[in-house]
C-alpha cells in the first residue's frame, strides 16, 4: 500500500465548557487533547489502514506524549516527530460563540511545533514516501513552505503523488513569495481539496466552473470540491460527481475537514471509486462533528459504514 506523509503541526487542544467570546475571564476548561490538523489528518488515515508518517516535532512534556501515545495508539508512524528539549509542544486554547465561530488563543511559533528539524530519519521519510499530503494550515513560514515544495519535488520525481488542501486565508497569499509558492505547489498538486471559496484562490479564474477547468487543464488529476453543509463534489476531466452533506447534530467541528481528506486520500491512493471515496469522507467528516474533542471522531472503515446505517435508520 502506498504510504503517506505530511509535515505540520501537534497540538496539545483545551477547550472551553461554556459558549461565549475569549479568556478574558476565569472559566472551566476541558482537556488536553491530542490535535493539529496534520495530526488529525494522519490519525484518520492510519484508522483507514493507510501506512502514513507525520513530520513534526513535540516538546518533551505531557503534551507532547500525549499525543505521540495517541499517534502510536492508531497506528501512525511517529519516527519523524522530533522530541524537542527546550521548547514545549504546542497549544491551542479554543472557545465557542453562539454563532458557532471560535476565538483561538496559540502557542505555535514559540513551541516545538514552530521549529524545523530535518533530521536523517525525515529524509529517509520523505525519500520514501509515495504520497505528499500538504495543508495550507502547516505554511507557517518560508521554512515550512520550501520543506513541502522540496518534499513534493522529491516524492513526485519518484514516481509519487501529492494532495493539497489549501486552507488559505486571501491575506496569506500578499505575503511576500507565497504567491509564487502556492503556484508551484498547484503545479505539482495531483489531488486539490479546497474548501468554499479557497477554490479560486490560486486560480485567475473566479467563476467556479472556471477555475475547476484551469486547475484540471494546469495539472491537477482531480478536485474535490469541500463545500460544508452543502456536501461535496469530486471534478475530473471525465466530469463531475456530487455528494449530499449527512445531517448530524454538531457538538465540534474542529477536524472534520481533516477526517474528510483523510478518508478521501486514503481511498483515492486505494483506486476506490469517486462516489464510495466521496460518500465515506463524508461519513467522516460527518461523524467527526457528533465527537467533542479534534481527533476523538476519527474512525475506521467499518465504523464508518455502521454510521452511515444509523443515519439512514434514525432518518426513517
Amino acid at each position: 500500500m502506498k504510504k503517506i506523509v505530511i509535515i505540520g503541526e501537534v497540538l496539545a487542544e483545551i477547550m472551553a465548557d461554556k459558549i461565549g467570546e475569549g479568556f478574558r475571564e476565569v472559566q472551566s476548561l476541558t482537556g488536553p487533547f491530542p490535535s493539529g490538523a496534520p495530526a488529525i489528518f494522519a490519525d484518520q488515515v492510519a484508522k483507514m489502514g493507510q501506512p502514513v508518517s507525520i513530520v513534526s516535532a513535540v516538546g518533551d512534556d505531557d503534551f507532547g506524549h500525549l499525543n505521540l501515545d495517541r499517534l502510536r495508539q492508531d497506528g501512525v508512524d511517529v519516527s519523524g516527530v522530533f522530541v524537542d528539549k527546550e521548547r514545549p509542544t504546542g497549544s491551542a486554547f479554543v472557545r465557542y460563540r453562539e454563532n458557532g465561530e471560535r476565538d483561538f488563543v496559540f502557542n505555535i511559533f514559540h513551541s516545538a511545533a514552530g521549529r524545523l528539524n530535518v533530521t536523517d530519519t525525515v529524509k529517509a521519510l520523505l525519500d520514501s514516501a509515495d504520497h505528499l499530503h500538504v495543508m495550507g494550515s502547516s505554511l507557517s513560514s518560508p521554512e515550512f513552505v520550501a520543506l513541502n515544495l522540496r518534499a513534493a519535488e522529491v516524492i513526485r520525481g519518484n514516481g509519487g503523488s501529492v494532495s493539497f488542501d489549501p486552507n488559505l486565508r486571501r491575506e496569506i497569499l500578499s505575503a511576500e513569495g507565497m504567491a509564487e509558492a502556492m503556484s508551484r505547489m498547484i503545479s505539482m498538486t495531483d489531488l486539490f481539496l479546497p474548501s468554499g471559496s479557497e477554490l479560486t484562490f490560486l486560480t485567475q479564474s473566479t467563476a467556479p466552473e472556471a477555475a475547476i477547468e484551469e486547475l484540471l487543464e494546469r495539472g491537477v488529476q482531480a478536485i474535490v470540491h469541500k463545500r460544508g453543509a452543502d456536501g461535496a463534489s469530486f471534478h475530473d476531466k471525465l466530469g463531475t460527481l456530487a455528494m449530499d452533506a449527512l445531517t448530524v447534530k454538531e457538538i465540534d467541528p474542529t477536524g472534520a475537514g481533516d477526517c474528510f481528506g483523510g478518508t478521501f486520500i486514503a481511498l483515492w491512493l486505494r483506486g476506490t471509486g469517486a462516489q464510495r471515496a466521496l460518500r465515506l469522507a463524508a461519513a467522516s467528516g460527518a461523524l467527526a462533528v457528533t465527537k467533542r474533542g479534534p481527533m476523538e471522531g476519527t474512525a475506521t472503515p467499518t465504523e464508518l459504514e455502521d454510521f452511515i446505517r444509523s443515519i439512514g435508520e434514525s432518518s426513517r
